[in-house]
């Protein structure tokens, strides 16, 4: 039987691109980046994993577990949540979603047979299955600054909105925001949507320019590398509607309700640009001259950047974000640079 990634390893043969491992990667990293800002993208989204949640008692058992309000999503609907630790640091970052028979979440590859395995152990009386959603459904991430027209051209539904779904014939479209979206198919059907996207002029893209996506819109994943490391408003997970704070206990609610009545967050997320002669990565500490040899904050994505070098989203103190320096691995590491997000920073919550 053919596993999801025999089902890519297929669809790449005739393209530059392959596989290594949960990744698909590029000869030519730089060009796919440049395709994603400048042109129309579909993207194998093979380093996400899925997992399903079915059963009666499947929307209150999320609802109880994630920072978002489940018993809100409505059926057309989806939604950025979280999973915390009980000290309210993030362990997974997760796109939810109504599925076939109750809802699919998405997350990090390298996190999913450990999440699963974790969250099965909540189950406990309660009438719902956790399983592993990968042998029966792929996602391909399109991109396209006509996205509705992109997607209505291979005969895909197309949601009414941002952070809304459409579903037709065992095929549904998340759309995530004005240019993106994910397509969640079969996977006996996705020779067919790979095919339709491509005859309506979409171009095959690596990981790194759905990351490149990812990195422009502010949109964290959570992998291995910053796992247990920061409360969700640490990484503007509240600002992306990520966070619902009217709703009941979960793992880390405490916490992450006292960061925001109390103003007591130093940190936010940014974005950042580097030089080439960088090479930055995930992980890599960041430092600044007023905090010495202290490191301000931490890289959580890394991409190339179609104007050259890297562009990445980092963790880091306020104070030295508004400071403006802000040095690679030491302080008198390589100089990077601030960039601009597409959503405001709350800035009220500094502690004072």
């Amino acid at each position: 039987m053919q596993t999801t990634m025999d089902h890519w390893t297929q669809l790449l043969t005739s393209t530059d691109l392959h596989l290594d491992g949960t990744v698909v990667c590029s000869a030519k990293p730089s060009v796919d980046v440049v395709r994603a800002r400048d042109g129309d993208v579909m993207v194998p989204m093979t380093h996400l994993g899925l997992i399903d949640a079915v059963g009666d008692d499947a929307t209150v058992f999320l609802h109880n577990l994630f920072s978002n309000d489940v018993k809100k999503l409505g059926p057309d609907a989806a939604h950025w949540t979280s999973f915390n630790s009980p000290k309210g640091r993030m362990l997974a970052s997760i796109l939810l979603w109504h599925g076939e028979a109750g809802y699919r979440l998405a997350l990090s590859a390298d996190l999913h047979p450990a999440l699963l395995k974790k969250l099965s152990m909540y189950v406990l009386r309660s009438k719902v299955k956790l399983s592993n959603a990968q042998p029966e459904r792929a996602l391909v991430g399109l991109s396209s600054a006509m996205l509705s027209d992109r997607l209505g051209a291979a005969k895909l539904p197309v949601p009414a909105a941002p952070m809304r779904t459409a579903s037709r014939d065992g095929v549904t479209v998340i759309r995530l925001d004005a240019r993106r979206a994910l397509v969640d198919a079969p996977v006996d059907r996705l020779g067919d949507v790979w095919g339709a996207l491509g005859a309506a002029g979409v171009v095959p893209a690596a990981t790194q320019a759905w990351q490149w996506l990812d990195v422009q819109a502010g949109i964290p994943v959570i992998t291995e590398l910053t796992q247990d490391d920061f409360v969700a408003q640490m990484l503007n997970y509240e600002l992306i509607g990520g966070v619902n704070f009217q709703k009941g206990c979960y793992p880390g609610q405490e916490i992450v309700a006292r960061t925001q009545y109390l103003g007591k967050l130093k940190k936010r997320m940014y974005r950042l640009t580097a030089p080439a002669s960088a090479a930055p990565n995930i992980g890599d500490e960041l430092y600044a001259p007023a905090f010495e040899s202290q490191a301000v904050g931490k890289l959580v994505t890394v991409v190339p950047s179609p104007n050259g070098g890297f562009e990445a989203l980092a963790v880091m103190q306020m104070q030295a974000a508004d400071g403006g320096e802000i040095h690679l691995g030491a302080v008198d590491g390589p100089k990077l640079r601030l960039a601009t997000l597409p959503y405001a920073l709350d800035v009220a919550q500094r502690d004072a």
